[in-house]
C-alpha cells in the first residue's frame, strides 16, 4: 500500500492512497496495529510521510560518484546523519542558507528506507523483516561547509533547516520485495541531471541495515538515506549550484516524485 501523512482538522494522520487517486484513514499508529478504514478523507496539506526518529545517511554508495567526487571506493559504508529539524514536506521550499551562508548547495536524489520494527545486530538475512516500507529522499547539501568549513565533517554541511525533503508517499514493503531494483531519476527544472537504477548501491538495502544495526538499535521510524548516484551538481562542469526559483524533482520507479521548490532563507 502506499501510505501518506497530512494536516486534516490541524492534526497529522495517515491514509491510503488509493488507484483511483482518493485517501482511505487509517486508524492506529503506522508502526503498530493499524486499520485502513472505509472513511474517504481529503487532506489539507501534504507531509512527510512520517516523522523520522533519526537520519542514518550513507555516503559515496554508487561507484559512479565515488568516481566523479575522486574518492576512495570504501571497505565499509560511510555514515553521516541529519538532524531530524532537516525534515522537509513534498512541495515546501528548499530554503538556502543566508544566515550561516551557503552559496553551494545541491542536490541528492537518494532511496530511503523507513525501519518499521525495533532492532540490534540484524543479520542480512532477516534485514529487510525490519523494514515498513520505502519512500523517496533528497540529501540536501551545503558543499561549501560540507567540504571547506566544516572541520572535516559533513554534518553542518548536511543539516540545516529545509534539507531532507521526504515523500511524498512511503510504499510498504509488499509493493517492493526488492529495493534494489528501482530505477532513479533527478531533475533540476525540468531537466534530467541523475538517472540510475538502485541495483548500482556498493552496498545494497540487506547490507546497510545489517551494518547500520551493528551494536546499534534501530527504532521504529529512523530513515536510512541509502547514498545519490552520479550526476550531482558539485561534480559537473561547471558546477550547479541551486539557486532561488529553481524546483528540484526526485523520482523513484514504484514510490513516485518528490519536488521542491528553493527559496532564500529570510
Amino acid at each position: 500500500m502506499k501510505i501518506i501523512r497530512f494536516l486534516n482538522n490541524g492534526s497529522p494522520e495517515h491514509g491510503v492512497l488509493q488507484p483511483d487517486g482518493s485517501v482511505s484513514r487509517i486508524e492506529g499508529g503506522i508502526f503498530g496495529e493499524f486499520r485502513v478504514t472505509d472513511e474517504t478523507v481529503v487532506p489539507k496539506k501534504l507531509l512527510a510521510p512520517i516523522q523520522p526518529t533519526a537520519f542514518l545517511c550513507i555516503g559515496i554508495n554508487y561507484r559512479l560518484h565515488v568516481e566523479e567526487t575522486g574518492a576512495k571506493l570504501p571497505e565499509f559504508p560511510v555514515l553521516f546523519m541529519k538532524s531530524t529539524t532537516a525534515l522537509n514536506h513534498p512541495g515546501d521550499p528548499i530554503l538556502l542558507p543566508r544566515h550561516l551562508r551557503s552559496n553551494e548547495v545541491d542536490f541528492e536524489g537518494e532511496l530511503a528506507v523507513v525501519i518499521g520494527k525495533k532492532g540490534k545486530n540484524i543479520p542480512r538475512e532477516k534485514a529487510l523483516d525490519h523494514v515498513l516500507g520505502y519512500t523517496i529522499g533528497n540529501d540536501v547539501s551545503a558543499r561549501d561547509w560540507q567540504k571547506k568549513f566544516g572541520g572535516g565533517q559533513f554534518c553542518r554541511g548536511k543539516t540545516f533547516d529545509t534539507f531532507a525533503p521526504l515523500g511524498p508517499t512511503l510504499v510498504t514493503t509488499d509493493e517492493i520485495p526488492d529495493p534494489n531494483t528501482l530505477g532513479l531519476r533527478t531533475f533540476l527544472n525540468g531537466h534530467v541531471m541523475q538517472e540510475s537504477n538502485t541495483n548500482s548501491m556498493i552496498f545494497d538495502v540487506p547490507a546497510l541495515i545489517e551494518f547500520l544495526s551493528g551494536s546499534t538499535t534501530l527504532l521504529p521510524g529512523t530513515v536510512i538515506l541509502t547514498g545519490t548516484p552520479s550526476g550531482v551538481g558539485m561534480a559537473r562542469n561547471p558546477q550547479v549550484w541551486l539557486k532561488p526559483g529553481d524546483e528540484i524533482t526526485v523520482e523513484i520507479d514504484g514510490i513516485g516524485r518528490l519536488s521542491n521548490p528553493v527559496l532564500e532563507e529570510t
